[in-house]
C-alpha cells in the first residue's frame, strides 16, 4: 500500500541553507551537508534541495554540490534550480540525485519536461509551481523567479497541460503561507486535487506535525513537505535540525 511521504525541503543561497518568508526575510540556517548528515541519522522518507539564486542569476545548476549532496545522501533527493535544459537533467541524475525539478523553465516552454523525460523518465521530472493570490479579483497566479514575475498562464489550463505530459510528480508551493508556520492553504491544494490527478506534494504553511497529519488525512497518499518545520525549534525560531521520529510517523501516516 501506497503511503504519503514527509519531505524536508532545503533551500540554497549562496552555497548556505536559508530559510525564507514568502521568499523574503532569508535566514541562514546552516550548511547544507551538515543538514544532510542530520536528516541521514533521522532516516527522512525524502529530501527536496532548490537552489534560489539560480534562475534569478540566469545561471545553471551547481554540479559540484549536487555531486555532495548525493554523496552524503542515504535518502531519495530531488534537486531544482537553474535547470534549462537535457544534459543538465540528465548529469543531475547521472550524478546521483532521482529526481530532477524545474519552475520557471516549465513555465516558459513546457516541451522541455517532454524532452527531459524521454531523457532520464518520465517519473524523474518535477514541476514546482509557486502559487499565491491575486491581488485583485480573487483566485490564485503561477509566479516565478522567487516571486517577482507572475506568469501568463492560468492556473487549471497550465495544470491540464501538466497532466497531458504526465509528469512524475507536481510539487505546490503556497507563497502566501511560506514561512509563516501557521498552517497550510487548504483551499488551494484542494482546487489544485480537484484539477489533476497526478501525484503531488504540497508544502507552505507547516508549523506543527497536526499540519501534516491532517493534510495527509485529508488526502491520503500525498507528499507533505516542510522547510521552516524541520529548521527551526520553537516560538523564538532557534535553529535546529528537526524531523520526527518513527513512532511519530506512524501516527501521521495513520499506520
Amino acid at each position: 500500500m501506497l503511503r504519503s511521504r514527509i519531505t524536508p525541503c532545503l533551500l540554497v543561497h549562496k552555497k548556505g541553507l536559508v530559510k525564507t518568508t514568502q521568499f523574503k526575510d532569508q535566514k541562514y540556517v546552516g550548511d547544507p551537508l551538515n543538514a544532510v548528515k542530520i536528516f541521514n541519522e533521522k532516516e527522512v522518507d525524502e529530501l527536496i534541495v532548490l537552489d534560489i539564486d539560480a534562475t534569478v542569476e540566469q545561471r545553471g545548476p551547481d554540479f559540484e554540490l549536487i555531486e555532495n549532496l548525493a554523496i552524503e545522501c542515504r535518502m531519495p533527493f530531488c534537486y531544482g534550480g537553474g535547470v534549462t535544459t537535457v544534459e543538465q537533467a540528465k548529469k543531475i541524475i547521472s550524478l546521483g540525485a532521482e529526481k530532477v525539478a524545474l519552475s520557471s523553465a516549465a513555465v516558459q516552454n513546457t516541451k522541455i519536461l517532454k524532452e527531459i523525460g524521454e531523457a532520464v523518465g518520465i517519473q524523474s521530472v518535477v514541476v514546482v509551481l509557486d502559487i499565491k493570490k491575486k491581488k485583485l479579483f480573487g483566485g490564485y497566479e503561477i509566479v516565478t523567479h522567487n516571486g517577482k514575475k507572475v506568469a501568463s498562464q492560468k492556473v487549471n489550463d497550465f495544470l491540464k497541460e501538466l497532466s497531458e505530459i504526465g509528469i512524475g510528480e507536481l510539487v505546490i508551493n503556497s507563497v502566501d503561507h511560506d514561512g509563516k508556520m501557521e498552517g497550510f492553504d487548504f483551499k488551494l491544494f484542494d482546487l489544485i486535487r480537484n484539477e489533476t490527478e497526478m501525484p503531488m506534494t504540497i508544502m507552505g504553511g507547516a508549523g506543527k506535525l497536526e499540519d501534516i497529519k491532517e493534510a495527509i488525512k485529508r488526502y491520503k497518499t500525498i507528499g507533505v513537505s516542510a522547510g521552516s518545520l524541520f529548521v527551526f525549534k520553537g516560538k523564538y525560531r532557534a535553529v535546529l535540525i528537526n524531523y520526527p521520529n518513527l513512532e511519530e510517523r506512524k501516527a501521521l501516516y495513520q499506520l
